[in-house]
């Protein structure tokens, strides 16, 4: 995409990010479900902005994908941290998902000096083989993590280890 830009996010990106989990398209790969779960993962999911600890990826002026680094709280753990990511259904496989990987590890390792991320990832979501092409590698995976419409669903776990920063 040649008008991809990746910028920091801003609370009202918001928007964008509500309307994409309403998607059912979208909400199947992520473990909420009802308004309410989908409000509280917004409000725990932008609230990281305010640190900077999230990017989106911007096609023209329109947000199409957010990628958010969950900083840990405590200091024993401050090495690595989870991330997730959502793209608009009508940005996916146009390396939107790509951009926002590729950017947001270099800003877990730049800015927030992590050893790793790690995305918690259903069976069968698309984005195990972009994380793979990226580095990740599956630390875990467990079956019957959550169940939906009367039909079980795993979790994979995947890690990318970030080189340390050098300092000049």
């Amino acid at each position: 995409m040649k008008d991809l830009d990746i910028r920091y996010t801003r609370i009202l990106d918001i928007t964008y990010l509500r309307r994409w989990l309403q998607d059912p398209e979208v909400l199947k790969w992520f473990p909420i479900t009802t308004p309410e779960e989908i409000e509280q993962a917004l409000t725990c999911w932008m609230g990281f902005c305010r640190y900077n600890a999230s990017l989106t990826a911007v096609n023209g002026k329109e947000p199409c994908g957010i990628a958010t680094l969950f900083l840990p709280p405590y200091k024993k753990v401050a090495h690595q941290c989870l991330f997730k990511i959502c793209v608009d259904p009508e940005y996916q496989r146009q390396g939107v998902g790509s951009a926002l990987v590729k950017n947001i590890k270099h800003l877990a390792k730049t800015q927030f000096y992590f050893e790793a991320v790690y995305a918690e990832v259903f069976t069968g979501n698309p984005l195990i083989e972009l994380l793979k092409k990226f580095d990740f590698v599956e630390l875990a995976r467990q079956e019957h993590y959550f169940k939906s419409q009367n039909q079980y669903w795993g979790r994979v776990l995947l890690q990318a280890e970030l080189d340390p920063v050098k300092e000049v």
